[in-house]
């Protein structure tokens, strides 16, 4: 029921994502305004989840999951009325805050009931409600925006909340026992150490440079398709999601059984080859096979990070953590959206994507580079570090 709830959070939420650049654009705005769609909504959702993660290590799982999903709806229902720029950027950053909330919670919600030594296979089927989400709603989102109003667009978002909500509400949450004797008095609130969860920052970095790499396909896809007259750029989503959703179990229990490492620098890998078919796309074809490596590649890359985040984490601090790895995905988009938004001015964004590839590049050179430090210091037999 969670995972149903969650999977139309975010199909409520990811069908605005592609939708939105090209719809501010179609207002007057600017390259660079285009990229503060993403980045002001990333910036929101950063800000908001250090004190929802805060929390999470003392309040009970369901009256945080309804807040979180009822804003997110309201929100949505607004957006008709920014017509001038700035007021749409203002709404968007109001949106991250609420986004923030609401991540933090369901997948701190989704870690409590998987047992530990399945974390890695639990969070993969909990993942795919994201990564189905994340995949299948931005190609409806294109469709309606293409052959519709964008009125019609958030009302089919709208409907979409509703029912999460209804599904949210039916969950039978289960709160740690640690966290039911924990009260709020007995805590110190530190925004630094309810952002960084230490035990597992090295993760969350990794997460950083992909995202940062992905983030420019998420805002430019759309105007991507237009200037090369590819009329099915909603297929890249389509194959995406088939892959990720053939892939992801596997992907899980071979977490379990293996560790973290290679699966890693496996997914980057196949992501990378990824971006640079999208970057040659002229046709249909190219679309699809780009969507199909990015389904193998980031469809699975994205889960492991997030359970090797968790395994590392004691489970007083799992909403710290959980927050921290969510962040570390819109800090990544976000940047990329701004940084990539200034770069469109002046290079085709084919051209864009293939830079924005070299930072999945990064994140497996350091991969590597740590996974060796980590052997010398066994061989050593100093202790193990994030």
């Amino acid at each position: 029921m969670l995972m149903v709830g969650n999977l139309f959070v975010f199909m409520s939420f990811q069908m605005l994502i592609p939708t939105l650049p090209p719809y501010i654009k179609s207002l007057g705005a600017s390259g660079l305004e285009i990229g503060l769609v993403t980045t002001l909504f990333s910036l929101g959702a950063v800000l908001s989840r250090p004190f929802i993660g805060f929390m999470l290590e003392y309040k009970d799982r369901k009256p945080l999951v309804i807040i979180g999903v009822v804003s997110l709806l309201l929100i949505t229902v607004i957006y008709p009325l920014s017509s001038i720029v700035v007021v749409f950027l203002l709404f968007r950053f109001v949106h991250g805050l609420a986004w923030g909330w609401s991540t933090t919670v369901n997948g701190t919600a989704a870690v409590d009931v998987v047992p530990k030594s399945r974390l890695g296979e639990g969070m993969g089927y909990y993942g795919l409600s994201i990564t189905i989400g994340m995949i299948i709603a931005p190609s409806l989102g294109i469709y309606l925006f293409q052959v519709t109003t964008f009125t019609n667009l958030i009302i089919t978002s709208s409907v979409l909340g509703v029912i999460a909500i209804i599904l949210l509400a039916l969950v039978r949450y289960q709160t740690p026992e640690i966290v039911k004797q924990t009260k709020k008095e007995s805590l110190k609130f530190s925004y630094m150490g309810s952002l960084i969860e230490k035990s597992s920052w090295f993760p969350a970095f990794i997460t950083i440079m992909v995202t940062f790499g992905y983030g420019s396909i998420v805002t430019f896809i759309v105007i991507f398709g237009e200037e090369r007259g590819i009329q099915h750029i909603f297929l890249f989503y389509l194959f995406n999601a088939i892959m990720a959703s053939l892939s992801r179990p596997i992907a899980g229990k071979w977490f379990d059984d293996h560790g973290p490492k290679g699966l890693v620098l496996f997914c980057i890998s196949i992501t990378f080859v990824g971006m640079w078919a999208l970057s040659f796309a002229h046709s249909d074809a190219l679309i699809i096979v780009s969507g199909i490596l990015f389904g193998v590649g980031f469809g699975s890359l994205i889960p492991t990070l997030q359970s090797w985040t968790l395994s590392m984490t004691p489970d007083n601090r799992r909403g710290v953590a959980n927050g921290m790895f969510f962040s570390s995905i819109d800090l990544g988009i976000g940047l990329s959206g701004l940084v990539f938004g200034v770069l469109a001015q002046f290079v085709e964004i084919g051209i864009l994507f293939q830079i924005s590839s070299f930072f999945l590049l990064i994140a497996f050179i350091v991969a590597v580079m740590e996974g060796r430090k980590q052997q010398k210091r066994k061989r050593l037999g100093q202790p193990r570090q994030a």
